[in-house]
């Protein structure tokens, strides 16, 4: 792991807040509109997690995830600050390219049937599918928010490095261990990106 790290990954505040709890080891992107024509990559293996409200609505979560989203809006922070409190690290990067394969993401995530049909088919069909770890700090970080870190996009970069000192992975070894497992199962003929 990286001692300090100015690179951070927006995400839905409801699925960092999964992430946050050890409820999901998943995240599925498809990319922002800022990524270009190449699409989503990833950029950075590791990286702060950014919670974002952005295109965030309940119906876009499964039943399971509704829970996450009241336990997001509790953690957001005062108006101008952003909060920081996980750090992710990139294990395996999954590329899924066909229809019949997202099925098998049930239960591996909090995004609705209908949130990742529409994902998978926006522009040209695909979705990634990363696998992470996740760490918590003691203490979330509040930093100041800016018009920088605007726009549908997938990496941030942060005004400056922050430290990963003191973080605890949110599962234990052997949870992390079987919850990759679990995902490797259910995603064995889904190629490496």
């Amino acid at each position: 792991m990286l001692t300090d790290n100015r690179w951070a990954f927006k995400e839905w505040a409801a699925i960092c807040a999964a992430l946050d709890a050890g409820a999901q080891s998943l995240i599925l992107r498809k990319g922002g509109i800022h990524e270009g024509r190449a699409g989503f990559r990833v950029d950075h293996g590791e990286f702060w997690l950014f919670p974002t409200q952005f295109h965030q609505e309940p119906v876009q979560l499964s039943p399971n995830g509704a829970p996450w989203l009241e336990i997001a809006r509790r953690q957001t922070p005062p108006a101008g600050q952003l909060r920081l409190a996980n750090y992710a690290c990139v294990e395996q990067v999954l590329e899924l390219t066909a229809v019949d394969q997202l099925p098998r993401l049930a239960g591996l995530h909090h995004w609705s049937d209908e949130t990742v049909d529409q994902r998978f088919h926006y522009k040209h069909p695909g979705l990634f599918a990363l696998v992470v770890r996740v760490y918590r700090l003691p203490e979330p970080l509040l930093i100041p928010d800016s018009p920088h870190f605007g726009g549908c996009r997938s990496w941030v970069d942060l005004p400056q490095e922050l430290p990963t000192t003191g973080l605890t992975p949110v599962l234990s070894d052997s949870d992390h261990g079987a919850a990759v497992q679990h995902i490797n199962m259910a995603l064995a003929d889904v190629r490496l990106a």
